[in-house]
């Protein structure tokens, strides 16, 4: 291959590194902001359960005074039945006996349903506090993966950059020129590989059989005369190339 086909595939090589590196570092803060929103979401959860917890409680204490209320009242007109003296005044107080009475069993229904429904909490409380605690770990472990990871790629970053600054300066300036007009053109990609059966690879445009004859030489600048890409080619491994024959 020649020297300036080979720093053309190394330089886009390094550019691909670089524009990798730059974009895991680039996402890092965002990440690491999705890893807090994960675990913010599960302190949430716990805050909504205890909240409720709360509200539940307060309203049954609420039900508590509003059924002692009603026990002091029934408790009242049984003593005045003892003091009665005609059997319209008894009736009367029957009467209200048995109103204040549906009314304290109506209270004291409520406040038994908000006994089970705070028991019923407490019990999503802890498999929330649990589940807290599972994603706390897990998100501390993707913080530590994220933070190792960042590092990893400055690294790479600086050193796929000061790879390219040494390349560039070793490269005529005419094929970094050409180079660079034709990877802003296309995405990036200014290199490709023509096809065994000698098509570019990501146009797919068949190249004439004189050119893919020169392409696969990888002793020349040869461009795609569709995409323009600049083209050179890979031999096929040498057990792909010589198959075991079948015995």
């Amino acid at each position: 291959m020649s020297p300036d086909l080979d720093r053309l595939i190394k330089l886009q090589q390094l550019d691909a590194t670089i524009d990798e590196a730059r974009r895991r570092v680039v996402e890092h803060p965002q990440r690491l902001a999705e890893a807090d929103a994960r675990l913010s979401e599960a302190k949430e959860r716990v805050d909504v359960l205890r909240a409720r917890l709360k509200e539940s409680n307060d309203a049954r204490r609420a039900l508590e005074k509003e059924a002692a209320v009603f026990q002091a009242r029934v408790a009242k007109f049984k003593d005045q039945l003892l003091e009665v003296k005609t059997n319209r005044e008894y009736q009367a107080l029957q009467h209200e006996i048995a109103t204040a009475q549906s009314e304290l069993n109506a209270v004291e229904e409520k406040e038994l349903e908000r006994m089970l429904e705070a028991d019923q909490v407490a019990v999503e409380i802890k498999q929330a506090e649990a589940a807290l605690h599972a994603r706390q770990k897990e998100i501390d472990t993707e913080k530590t993966a994220l933070a190792r990871e960042l590092t990893t790629m400055q690294r790479v970053l600086d050193e796929a950059t000061t790879g390219r600054a040494a390349l560039l300066t070793a490269t005529e300036p005419e094929l970094v020129a050409l180079y660079e007009q034709v990877a802003r053109a296309r995405k990036g990609i200014a290199l490709c590989t023509a096809t065994r059966d000698g098509a570019c690879s990501v146009c797919h445009v068949r190249l004439r059989p004189v050119v893919f004859q020169q392409v696969r030489q990888n002793d020349a600048i040869i461009q795609c005369e569709s995409c323009r890409r600049i083209l050179y080619y890979e031999p096929p491994a040498p057990a792909e190339a010589a198959p075991t024959p079948v015995s």
